[in-house]
């Protein structure tokens, strides 16, 4: 068994076990993130049979995915990087998703290309939860009028979405993520990275946006 898939099932173990301890009934999607890798590392675990995958840049995801998604349909494609607006057209033309939705000129932008392409990707609103000035993200208390202009402009908001302080506990993050989500009434939570996705769990975390630990430490 290649080593990708192998790490991939121990990850699926490792969250079994940890859904069985808090008795809670869902199975959160894993994106396995493969952003700097070739589609020959990414091969293995899409030959597996898995579905969601994560790139942090439009250009790259262009040069890798097109005929992989072509030849494999189920295949899901998530933007989780810092999405710029010169780049919504082409990101409409590869992604299902995009988990980085931070201000409102991006969401007119989206708005205006998705009546072009007719696509219409399913979009996670970043919230900066640590109030971090050098991160994106929508601030917590502007939340509810923005998610009011997206269903304006007719965007498909499926959920919310955090990177939160690197160094400080992010269980205190996730729970204030969970509650927010609550709030909106939202389906999906994306949040959880190969340090903290079993933390994440335990605030219903929808999406995992898992890299390293599936393919390794990026050179």
């Amino acid at each position: 068994m290649h080593q990708t898939v192998q790490n991939l099932l121990n990850i699926k173990n490792e969250i079994k076990t940890k859904l069985e301890e808090l008795k809670y009934n869902y199975l959160p999607n894993i994106v396995a993130v493969s952003k700097t890798f070739s589609i020959k590392h990414i091969v293995p675990i899409i030959d597996y049979g898995h579905v969601h995958f994560g790139e942090n840049k439009v250009q790259e995801a262009l040069e890798k995915w097109p005929g992989v998604k072509k030849s494999n349909p189920n295949i899901k494609l998530h933007m989780v990087g810092k999405l710029q607006t010169n780049k919504v057209k082409f990101a409409l033309q590869i992604f299902d998703f995009i988990h980085s939705l931070d201000n409102l000129k991006l969401a007119k932008k989206i708005s205006e290309e998705q009546k072009k392409y007719k696509a219409k990707p399913k979009i996670f609103i970043q919230i900066n939860i640590g109030d971090e000035d050098q991160k994106s993200g929508i601030i917590k208390t502007d939340i509810l009028d923005f998610y009011n202009e997206c269903k304006n402009l007719d965007l498909d908001i499926v959920g919310t979405m955090c990177l939160p302080p690197y160094n400080k506990d992010t269980k205190k993050f996730f729970l204030e993520m969970e509650q927010i989500n609550n709030k909106l009434k939202f389906k999906e939570l994306s949040m959880g990275m190969s340090h903290d996705y079993l933390s994440a769990i335990e605030h219903s975390a929808s999406y995992l946006r898992i890299g390293s630990k599936i393919f390794g430490e990026r050179s």
